[in-house]
């Protein structure tokens, strides 16, 4: 089998919430998606998809997303997508970093290797895990009362996990605002959540210790990525009394092994464009276990195609080091796939269909704006 053909997408998908709001006055209403149609000799055909979180997330973005393919193309075409990494070596050798751009690649072989072997990507990927996958939302920074009203909208669709975002200026109310928000969204939780308070590398280490210290005792919530530089994640990590989970500074094997090497955190979170696809989130999946970190298995953002990748990764991570999956559907208001994961009890379940089980709508993503053949 060889790739004999690659199509390439472009859709906007506006955000659901009507404006997304992170740290560092980053704003964002639509997201921009490149997904990729990789076809075999065979007839095999697969899908992956690129979402960048702007351009002011990590470095990434989505002109990026579909630059970087368009130097890619040329090096994957005529090789077998079911040998994962001598894909992903070809790309490494082709273009250095730019994961975000080699993702939509990766995953849409994973999609074809289900299909030739009529298996689920999860078996592929080590073995589904009879479970619930719980799903996480995202609330982006607002006023205390409405992140408190969103977190209660999210508990209500099924939710289980919240990730609350934090880092006002001081302008906006700074430290206290921040411990409001985290407060006040507490307020409700029920035995069994599961809270990140995620900065997205916003604060200083002064900022998040004043935020630290204006806390009551006792909440419980796992502080995530408070920091932009490993220098002042670890100088806060010194004196900092809720666990760490780390996200923008764990792209590659190398930061997983950095980040054990100077007990930097507790856990990761392994986001599937960030970490390059779903061959490289597979292999710092395994550092990650071995070094008893636990995860969450997330994208930056996305719509069906890139959560179908996310819940078949998360269903074969040990339950142990699984804290939740992003569902990015929820973040979104566009449908680009037929994927049946509904929500029950708290989580949901990847499909037993082959491969990612997922029925692009075709008329949804339109006609290629990039194809190469071979």
């Amino acid at each position: 089998m060889k790739i004999v053909g690659l199509d390439v997408y472009q859709v906007d998908l506006p955000y659901s919430g009507g404006e997304y709001r992170l740290s560092g006055g980053r704003n964002y209403t639509s997201f921009d998606a490149t997904i990729v149609q990789l076809t075999t000799d065979t007839g095999l055909t697969g899908f992956g998809e690129s979402t960048p979180f702007g351009s002011t997330y990590i470095a990434a973005h989505a002109k990026g997303v579909r630059a970087g393919i368009e130097e890619l193309a040329p090096h994957i075409l005529g090789l077998d997508p079911r040998h994962f990494d001598r894909i992903n070596d070809a790309m490494d050798s082709a273009l250095l970093g730019h994961h975000h751009a080699k993702t939509p690649i990766d995953v849409a072989c994973w999609d074809i290797a289900g299909k030739a072997a009529n298996m689920p990507v999860c078996d592929l990927l080590g073995g589904r895990i009879d479970m619930t996958v719980p799903l996480i939302s995202s609330i982006g920074t607002d006023d205390p009362d409405e992140m408190r009203l969103h977190a209660k909208r999210m508990r209500d669709a099924g939710f289980m996990g919240h990730s609350l975002k934090i880092g006002a200026s001081e302008q906006e109310g700074g430290p206290m605002l921040d411990a409001e928000r985290v407060k006040t969204c507490l307020a409700d939780k029920l035995p069994g959540e599961w809270f990140l308070v995620d900065a997205n590398n916003g604060l200083t280490p002064e900022h998040a210790l004043r935020f630290l210290e204006l806390l009551p005792s006792g909440l419980d919530f796992v502080l995530e990525a408070p920091c932009a530089s490993w220098r002042e994640t670890l100088s806060l990590r010194k004196r900092c009394r809720a666990p760490i989970l780390l996200d923008e500074l764990i792209q590659t094997e190398e930061d997983i092994i950095h980040a054990i090497h100077s007990d930097a955190c507790d856990g990761i979170g392994l986001k599937i464009s960030k970490q390059g696809g779903l061959t490289k989130t597979k292999r710092q999946r395994e550092i990650a276990r071995a070094s008893g970190l636990v995860t969450s298995i997330q994208n930056t953002v996305g719509s069906d195609i890139a959560f179908a990748a996310i819940l078949h990764i998360a269903q074969s991570t040990p339950q142990k080091m699984l804290r939740c999956a992003l569902d990015t559907r929820s973040m979104v208001t566009v449908t680009t796939a037929d994927f049946d994961a509904k929500i029950k009890n708290g989580g949901t379940q990847a499909p037993h269909d082959a491969g990612l089980g997922i029925t692009p709508k075709m008329d949804t993503l339109g006609e290629p704006i990039m194809s190469y053949s071979l």
